[in-house]
This record gives structure tokens, C-alpha cells and sequence, in this order.
């Protein structure tokens, strides 16, 4: 579920909290309807978050979760009124544009659906999620060309959008292309890469079916990516299948061991530090509350010849921030950046905790 809900924070004076902060009741209420979503009490969560609306109109975070607990219980009237009420507010909200393309799609109104999906894209062309959306719609009406162009697409933002493509029953009309073959090949690549050597394992790990995994490999062999060998088993031989050294090198590999997985992964350490070097200056310049040469840092985040392909990679989330406060600060200037120094400060500190999780999880 989205937002697994947290532990709320033991508070030893509401009254005092209450007074702190205003949002205080609210955010309780928000919190209690994502544990309710989280247990699946969908009817209990719409109550809450009706509540919540009651004291502000205008949630918009209310209202796709409103939106999304009515999806759930079949009540796709209520979900299309609370998403159409977050685009009154605000007509680029992106994942409400996604959001009402999947109720069109549960209504098999699958133009409609393209419609919203494609201004979800609009708004964010970098959202993964939308771009393989609008792939399922073309596909489900036989634009197959256009299919496969928008699922590469969402494959180049988020590389777990192939594996979720093979098993997909949406994408019947264009399995038997070459494009979509290749797709396959790029998940059987990643299953290898990620220590499962066999075609049983890989077939086990993918979902893809036995003559579909054989066939990739074959055209995976026949490129020069890939390389086959006999291991024993018992009285038996069975054909294994490893990366070429040199793309080895390039893209990291992952062993399995009976004591969990061992990752060799250079580049990707390399690519961590320079993240993390970029937060560095970006929170002085912060400080220095230099509005022209901040917009100019948060470009390092966000150019693909950067580290724009990383961030999207791993750090999605964050990445749109980014681009939105680049955005904000283009328009507003200085006084945007003093009303809301904290707020980014505090983003890019969060980044940085994680940034330094996942360098430590890598090293040791």
C-alpha cells in the first residue's frame, strides 16, 4: 500500500502539541486512515479522510488517498469526484491524472484512460508509473508501435518496469514482437546479473515463461552478452549462463550465497560519493541563500549528463522535488527560498541519510 503508515510519536500534552502546531489534529487524522488502508478497513479509512476534509477542503493529500480507498471499494464515482477535485486545485497534479486513468481502465474506457494518462505525463515526464500505464492502453487498443515506445520509456526511468511488462496480460497484443522480445531479454540479462545462472531459476524468478527464457538467451549468446557453461549436478549437466566479463565490469553483479548476497558494484559506489559531495554544496549554498547559483546546483540533480539519470534511478521522489523547487525558486526568488529554507534543508538532509544507508549497505 502507498505511505505504509509509522508509529505515531508518544505526545505527553495534547493540549500543548494542539496549540504548537495547528495541523496537529489533522495530521493524526491522516496517519490513523493510512493504518487503516495499510489493515485494509478501506470503509473506516473513508470515514477518516472525510473527516480530515472537513477541517480542510483544499487536502489535496486527503484526497488521492480518498480517491484511492473509494477505487478499492468499486466506488469509481466517488474516486473520479475526489480526483477531479484535486485537479480544481491543482490541474498538474500528475498522480491524480494517473490515478483517474486507472479507474477509466477498470471501466474498460481505455481512450479515456490514454487521455489522463498522457497529461499525468505532461505534467511529470519523468513518471515511470504513467509511462507504463499509457503502454497497457495502447496496447489494449492495438496502437502496438506506440505501445512498445512508451514502455521502453518507463523501462529507461525504472528497470523493474520490464520484469512487471512480462507478466502483464495488457501486453498480449505485442509479445510477439521483436521490440517486446527484446524487453524479455533485458529482464533474463538482470535475473543473470543478479546471481540466477540456470533456466529453471531464471524461469522461477521471472515468471517468464521455459521457451521464452531459452529463446532470450539464445539471442542473448548470439550477442555476445552473455556466456554458457556445463555444471554437474548429480549424475546430470545442466547449462549455466553468465555475463561477459566486460559487461560484468560495466553494470555490477550480485552473488547468492547460503549468507545472503554479495554485491560488486564500483560504479554505482563512485556515483554515491559524487551524490553526496552535490548535497554537500548544495546545503551552503543554502545557507548562503544565493538564489542564482542554487538553481544552478539543483542542475546537477536534475541533467541527465549529470546526475539526473542516477537520481531518477534511485532517488525518484526526491528528484521531483527538486525539479519543483528549481521551478518555485525560478519564480519567486529570494522570498520563497526564506519562507521554505528549512523545509529544503531538511529535504536534502533526508536525502542524504539515504544516500549514506545505501553506500554503507554497498561497502559492508
Amino acid at each position: 500500500m502507498d505511505d505504509p503508515a509509522k508509529n505515531l510519536p508518544e505526545v505527553t500534552d495534547k493540549k500543548e502539541t494542539s496549540i504548537v502546531n495547528p495541523d496537529y489534529q489533522k495530521n493524526s487524522f491522516f496517519k490513523k486512515g493510512i493504518h487503516l488502508m495499510a489493515d485494509e478497513k478501506l470503509e473506516d479509512a473513508v470515514k477518516v479522510f472525510e473527516q480530515i476534509l472537513r477541517l480542510d477542503a483544499t487536502d489535496t493529500d486527503t484526497l488521492l488517498k480518498l480517491g484511492y480507498s473509494k477505487f478499492h471499494l468499486d466506488d469509481y464515482a466517488g474516486a473520479l469526484q475526489a480526483y477531479d477535485k484535486v485537479l480544481d486545485i491543482d490541474v498538474a497534479n500528475s498522480e491524480a491524472w494517473n490515478l483517474k486513468s486507472l479507474v477509466n481502465y477498470e471501466q474498460k474506457n481505455y481512450g479515456k484512460a490514454l487521455d489522463c494518462v498522457e497529461k499525468a505525463i505532461e505534467s511529470d515526464p519523468t513518471y515511470g508509473m504513467a509511462w507504463y500505464n499509457k503502454a497497457c492502453y495502447l496496447s489494449l487498443l492495438n496502437e502496438v508501435p506506440h505501445a512498445l515506445e512508451s514502455l521502453k520509456r518507463s523501462i529507461e526511468i525504472d528497470v523493474k518496469n520490464a520484469k512487471r511488462a512480462v507478466r502483464d496480460k495488457d501486453f498480449t497484443n505485442v509479445r510477439i514482437e521483436d521490440g517486446f522480445k527484446r524487453i524479455v531479454e533485458v529482464v533474463v540479462l538482470e535475473s543473470i546479473r543478479q546471481g540466477y545462472h540456470t533456466v529453471g531459476a531464471i524461469v522461477w524468478t521471472t515468471f517468464i515463461s521455459k521457451i521464452e527464457t531459452e529463446e532470450a538467451l539464445k539471442k542473448l549468446l548470439e550477442k555476445g552478452m552473455i556466456i554458457r557453461s556445463e555444471k554437474r549436478q548429480g549424475l546430470n549437466k545442466i547449462d549455466t549462463y553468465d555475463l561477459v566479463p566486460e559487461l560484468a565490469n560495466k553494470v555490477g553483479t550480485e552473488k547468492k550465497s547460503l549468507l545472503g548476497s554479495t554485491r560488486r558494484l564500483p560504479s554505482t559506489i563512485k556515483n554515491l560519493k559524487e551524490v553526496s559531495q552535490a548535497i554537500q554544496t548544495t546545503k551552503m549554498v543554502i545557507e548562503e541563500e544565493d538564489t542564482e547559483k542554487l538553481t544552478k546546483t539543483f542542475d546537477s540533480f536534475i541533467d541527465p549528463a549529470k546526475l539526473g539519470g542516477l537520481m531518477i534511478d534511485q532517488f525518484l521522489e526526491e528528484h521531483r522535488e527538486i525539479r519543483l523547487l528549481k521551478v518555485r525558486i525560478d519564480e519567486k526568488g529570494k522570498e520563497y527560498l526564506k519562507e521554505n529554507k528549512e523545509k529544503i534543508l531538511k529535504l536534502f538532509d533526508n536525502l542524504e541519510i539515504t544516500v549514506t544507508q545505501k553506500l554503507a549497505r554497498i561497502i559492508f
